[in-house]
């Protein structure tokens, strides 16, 4: 008989990251079907509970802020962190804790950027603190993919909190994106930070996409649908970050010891919306040639339909997409279909099979060879890894 606990979950339920991993939880108590019975506190520090009296078998906090961790950390029950990887847990590493892989959330962005086509890029940080370390890892993550492909990367922190002083920190982030030169792809710390951006382009006339494209992190659906034109996003895995804490806790409240008791979760994958909905290289035929390729090539298309569209000859148009983005047209319809079959394979269970035929590739051999010399791994194996 499955024993019954009592779960605190101490969390921000302003924070998407947060409420995400409520709903990772949820799913692992589902999946797994356990008894527990979830206390959620959603006011933190202004509305703790007596813990001491509460008598529960295990929490799930965000130690970031220092008052809630020494609240947790005394009663000598279980307690799994899960937050951005500083304040007091940055002092107490030995806490077993889960967190998003913050340098892979920003190489991530920095490369869909350049295979946007850009040749000029930004990261819009948030004033630093000691809290928000999560923040300057994922600029300089973000500044050395850029750099490292051969461009320049432009860095803003600001100087100003937007929540306390909104009008002098929108005057500062304007101030910065009248100077960058433009098209240039933009990625913002967070979701917030990339619709503060977005704001700041509106007021100056910046054309969004056309101008400035915006990624943001944290794939809020409601906020990043809400923005006009909605934003881009990175779904930074969260979800999973939930699952593994409470499959961390599960194990402590059951008597075992933890194999690994510090977690780092990867990126989803970026949801694209109308903030960087554009292809941004000089060369009016390749960006007519890329539109085409995003949109068709799981249908899938050849290089013949490029060529068709094009009416120019092969080599002529190699060349200039050599020139333009560092490709063959067969590399980037392959791109494509396989950035599709990743996400179909991280965020569905649908058939291997099937996931062959919706990205347009001829069968499941030549995809296994194909994912495997892209990635290094099988398709079973990034599924498994997926829903591990």
């Amino acid at each position: 008989m499955t024993k019954k606990f009592e779960v605190a979950l101490i969390i921000d339920p302003g924070s998407p990251y947060d409420r995400r991993i409520v709903r990772g939880v949820a799913e692992y108590v589902h999946r797994v079907r356990r008894e527990w019975s979830i206390y959620v506190e959603e006011d933190l520090i202004d509305r703790l509970p007596d813990l001491q009296a509460w008598g529960g078998d295990g929490i799930l906090a965000n130690l970031d802020d220092e008052r809630i961790a020494a609240a947790v950390m005394s009663l000598g029950i279980p307690v799994i962190g899960i937050g951005g990887g500083y304040g007091f847990y940055e002092h107490h590493p030995e806490i077993p804790y889960v967190r998003t892989d913050n340098r892979a959330i920003a190489r991530l962005g920095a490369k869909y950027l350049l295979n946007l086509g850009f040749r000029r890029f930004a990261f819009c940080n948030e004033p630093l603190t000691k809290f928000n370390g999560w923040a300057k890892e994922r600029a300089d993550a973000f500044a050395d993919v850029i750099r490292e492909a051969g461009f320049p990367c432009d860095v803003f922190t600001g100087r100003h909190s937007p929540a306390k002083q909104w009008r002098q920190a929108q005057a500062s982030l304007q101030e910065w994106l009248a100077k960058l030169p433009t098209p240039i792809g933009v990625m913002a710390c967070h979701d917030g930070r990339a619709r503060h951006v977005l704001q700041a382009c509106r007021t100056l006339g910046l054309r969004v996409p056309d101008d400035v494209a915006i990624l943001g992190v944290d794939n809020d659906d409601l906020m990043c649908e809400l923005t006009r034109p909605p934003l881009s996003s990175i779904e930074q895995g969260a979800l999973r970050v939930g699952f593994e804490a409470a499959a961390m806790l599960d194990q402590l409240m059951q008597g075992n010891e933890l194999t690994q008791p510090q977690l780092s979760v990867p990126p989803e994958q970026v949801v694209t919306r109308q903030s960087t909905d554009v292809t941004a290289v000089a060369d009016p035929d390749v960006a007519e040639a890329l539109e085409f390729i995003r949109l068709n090539a799981c249908k899938p298309i050849h290089v013949s339909d490029v060529l068709d569209l094009a009416r120019m000859s092969r080599s002529t148009l190699e060349a200039r997409f050599r020139e333009s983005i560092g490709r063959t047209i067969h590399a980037e319809i392959r791109r494509i279909q396989l950035e599709e079959a990743q996400r179909l394979l991280i965020t569905t269970n649908i058939p291997i099979k099937e996931v062959v035929q919706r990205v347009g590739i001829s069968s499941v051999q030549y995809f296994n060879s194909v994912v495997r010399n892209a990635t290094g791994q099988t398709p079973g194996e990034i599924r498994k890894r997926a829903l591990r």
